[in-house]
């Protein structure tokens, strides 16, 4: 358990390859969940899970740390992630992990929906967020950006009632940002999309450098 006085307030400037973090004590993210009232409370980040895909025992561990509203994540994961599954998730060389990043209230109501249902769904919502970011992400005002990410929970399969009780669910919202928070400043996390292959830090790439560093990795 921790006691969570201060969380991130991500303050967003758009840089070569990336997005990129400033920390600051003003108004939280979690604060603008729906009609939630998020408090300072105890929070218990361990209940947060790890979203993963391929082999537990693979060689290579891949770590994405990720916006759902930054346009280089979206680019990443319409791309140069589906080679890299293909190639080397799929076939049990790598276990990639993929760790949300809030840049803003929007992109943690995204992860808010794209765990809604579990992790059995979580990636493929996650690849219908990236898809359509262009379009929520520029619906309007927080009500309309908001309605378009419940369709795509709903196209998901996400009943109703499923849906809005994860969206306002405060205290989710507050322990996602605090464990967001204890992520980012444990692995040094300033820009999205940011990568940890095998320990080490590694910044966004074309996916034949991406490639060349994993078949290092593999000794291949």
């Amino acid at each position: 358990m921790s006691r969570i006085a201060t969380v991130i307030c991500a303050a967003v400037a758009v840089a070569a390859g990336g997005y990129w973090l400033s920390l600051s004590n003003s108004t939280p993210a979690y604060s603008l969940i729906g009609s939630a009232e998020a408090q300072e409370a105890d929070l218990d980040t361990s209940t947060v899970v790890d979203m993963v895909q391929g082999a537990e025992d693979a060689p290579v561990e891949i770590i994405e740390y990720a916006s759902y509203t930054c346009p280089h994540c979206a680019n990443f994961h319409t791309g140069a992630y589906k080679q890299l599954k293909k190639d080397f998730i799929d076939t049990g060389k790598v276990k990639f992990t993929y760790r949300e990043v809030y840049f803003d209230r929007y992109g943690l109501w995204a992860s808010m929906v794209a765990r809604c249902a579990g992790p059995e769904k979580f990636f493929g919502i996650t690849d219908l967020i990236y898809q359509g970011q262009s379009e929520w992400s520029r619906a309007g005002g927080p009500n309309e950006i908001v309605d378009e990410l419940r369709k795509i929970g709903r196209l998901a399969g996400i009943e109703n009632d499923q849906l809005e009780a994860c969206l306002q669910d405060g205290t989710r919202a507050q322990t996602l940002v605090a464990w967001y928070q204890e992520n980012a400043e444990r692995d040094g996390i300033e820009a999205t999309p940011s990568f940890i292959v095998n320990g080490e830090k590694v910044d966004n790439q074309s996916y034949e450098d991406f490639k060349k560093l994993i078949e290092d990795e593999l000794g291949s």
